[in-house]
């Protein structure tokens, strides 16, 4: 995949491109759904085959979020890092990716003037978008503006309608960012799987923490999320890929309130029948499931059999993910 930067980028793209404009985070159904419709339209070519070679399907995205520029008070947290997004765009078959910035620049163009960006400058072939799509500064640019002001062109505009994705406790919802954010913010892993087509991915350096894992036979990899959205605090099922090889994860995210209070809250990883030293080294861990709050034990031998409980659950999950949570009997 390509990627090219700001404005210049976007009217540098090849004549024709198949384009969507959004800010994707997550790369979820609803977004895995326009990019379909994109390559159909990149296959199809429009015109039985007579473009040859068929225009590209291009990602005009915004990084990072313009609220972070606008709003910082209540820009969301990411659900994906910038190269995770960038990895899944690719991999679902996306050809060029302009990335826009925040800038004034950026984010002063009104929806008309963005429109004819579009047309004029980078002479697109087709937009797709989801029905509630809006662009252009103040959220000016519409679904409907956009097909009036393309009628009578040579663009073609093409509405792909929301995905609905049923729930564990069976409502039925349409996918998206905010949805998955909600789920993730509540542990509802796999509700936010179901979702985002694969597991909730949190991804970091590992970093030092207060190494009491250590004292009682407990080693975990510390994570620095960055700006990545943390799920509840809890003890998740979740696994990881070390040395080419995919492995169980008891995932533990709070403040080690056994420990006493005053910790910072961190994502601590157990990485079963590992054994190694992954300081600075840049994990991702995917979380499969849910199994039990953070709770303060009486003590560390109580830690440590509750711990044990944890990891059978998180191996058997491990085994199978689509393995139906079930409680783990608290110790103490």
């Amino acid at each position: 995949m390509n990627v090219r930067d700001g404005l210049d980028g976007l009217r540098a793209l090849p004549p024709g491109a198949v384009v969507t404009v959004g800010n994707f985070d997550g790369v979820h159904l609803g977004h895995q759904a326009i990019l379909r419709r994109c390559a159909a339209l990149r296959t199809a070519g429009l015109g039985g085959g007579s473009i040859s070679p068929p225009p590209p399907v291009a990602v005009v995205t915004f990084e990072p979020h313009p609220l972070t520029v606008l709003r910082p008070e209540v820009a969301p947290p990411r659900l994906a890092t910038s190269t995770a997004k960038r990895d899944h765009l690719a991999g679902l078959g996306v050809d060029e990716c302009v990335v826009l910035p925040p800038t004034p620049e950026v984010l002063g163009l009104d929806a008309e003037a963005f429109w004819h960006l579009l047309r004029d400058d980078a002479r697109v072939g087709h937009i797709v978008e989801g029905e509630g799509f809006t662009f252009g500064k103040g959220r000016g640019g519409t679904m409907p503006r956009l097909r009036a002001w393309a009628a009578g062109t040579s663009v073609g505009v093409h509405v792909v309608p929301p995905v609905t994705v049923a729930m564990l406790d069976q409502q039925v919802a349409p996918v998206s960012s905010s949805l998955v954010r909600f789920l993730v913010a509540g542990g509802r892993m796999r509700d936010a799987a179901a979702c985002l087509g694969r597991p909730y991915a949190l991804s970091g350096p590992v970093v030092k923490g207060y190494q009491r894992g250590r004292t009682i036979g407990v080693p975990t990899a510390n994570l620095d999320c960055g700006d990545q959205l943390v799920p509840a605090d809890g003890v998740y099922a979740a696994r990881c890929t070390v040395g080419g090889t995919s492995r169980p994860v008891a995932l533990s995210i709070g403040t080690m309130p056994t420990f006493g209070d005053g910790y910072r809250r961190q994502v601590e990883a157990f990485i079963l029948d590992f054994d190694g030293d992954l300081y600075g080294q840049t994990l991702t861990v995917e979380l499969l499931d849910w199994v039990r709050e953070q709770w303060k034990l009486p003590g560390l031998d109580a830690l440590k059999k509750q711990i044990a409980l944890d990891v059978g659950v998180v191996r058997r999950v491990f085994a199978d993910p689509r393995h139906a949570w079930h409680h783990v009997v608290r110790t103490g």
